[in-house]
């Protein structure tokens, strides 16, 4: 099981990492199109590592703990409302920020940067994370924690909720209704899409906080008050069309995984 789970994640994390060049945005196309002249294909999956290393256990915080809230929070015919779906999203995006989320962000974050640099000084991933830690301690894996709860929160109670009440009405007065796998990826996508639209701006200051320039900021309001007065509202959508191909197709894939890990595990580990 753990294993194909991987193989599928390793699958998701290369077709989102693809996703950007089927994009029709100039700028970014531009973007795509300087980064392969001046670093090769490889430069388009720079933090690729670090992703990969953070998206498992991610992922296994966060639905582990939906599950556990969502089956304490579930009326006694056994439904989960929508209201009470954003909370235990909200539960569940929480949990994943301070437990996996800061940490392997703040490090993705701080490489891609590195590597952009004229002298890189990060030889990959467990150098960069040892330098940090030296040079930083650990705080330096911690930094934008308050974005990143903010961001990662939002963001879950915002896709369990669609999540939960496209599933709601789909199944209607039917609650032992099977839902197509092609179905929960489309409610994944409109999630995902939702999801980017409603946070987009805590995303970017949150990676503005994890960079190798967030000695700028003093906190996270300040880092949003500079953003206002230097570069104007705008600069809070920075990025907003690659990341809603790629959010989209991700959070996609991870809820049609989610689903399918659930059905088999619900015939092969059956409880009370």
């Amino acid at each position: 099981f753990l294993s194909v789970h991987l193989i599928l994640q390793i699958v998701k994390l290369y077709l989102t990492s693809l996703v950007v060049c089927s994009c029709i945005d100039a700028c970014v196309g531009d973007c795509v199109k300087q980064t392969v002249q001046g670093h090769g294909v490889r430069g388009l999956y720079r933090g690729l590592s670090s992703l990969l290393y953070g998206s498992i256990p991610k992922s296994a915080v966060r639905f582990g703990v939906f599950e556990y809230l969502s089956n304490h929070a579930r009326d006694e015919a056994g439904k989960l409302n929508s209201t009470r779906g954003l909370l235990c999203g909200l539960g569940a995006g929480v949990m994943e920020a301070v437990v996996i989320v800061c940490p392997m962000e703040t490090v993705k974050v701080k490489f891609i940067h590195d590597q952009s640099s004229a002298n890189p000084k990060y030889r990959g991933f467990y150098h960069g994370v040892r330098e940090i830690i030296r040079t930083q301690g650990i705080r330096g894996t911690y930094q934008g924690l308050t974005a990143t709860v903010l961001k990662q929160g939002s963001n879950q109670a915002i896709r369990f909720y669609v999540m939960t009440s496209l599933r709601n009405w789909y199944k209607g007065d039917n609650p032992n209704k099977a839902i197509n796998p092609v179905v929960t990826g489309t409610f994944g996508a409109i999630a995902g899409a939702a999801s980017v639209f409603g946070n987009t701006p805590l995303d970017v200051i949150k990676t503005r906080m994890q960079g190798l320039e967030a000695h700028k900021y003093k906190s996270t309001l300040d880092c949003a008050l500079k953003i206002t007065r230097h570069e104007g509202v705008r600069a809070f959508y920075k990025g907003t069309v690659p990341r809603l191909g790629r959010v989209c197709l991700d959070v996609a894939i991870v809820f049609i995984i989610y689903e399918e890990v659930v059905q088999v595990l619900n015939t092969v580990w059956k409880t009370e």
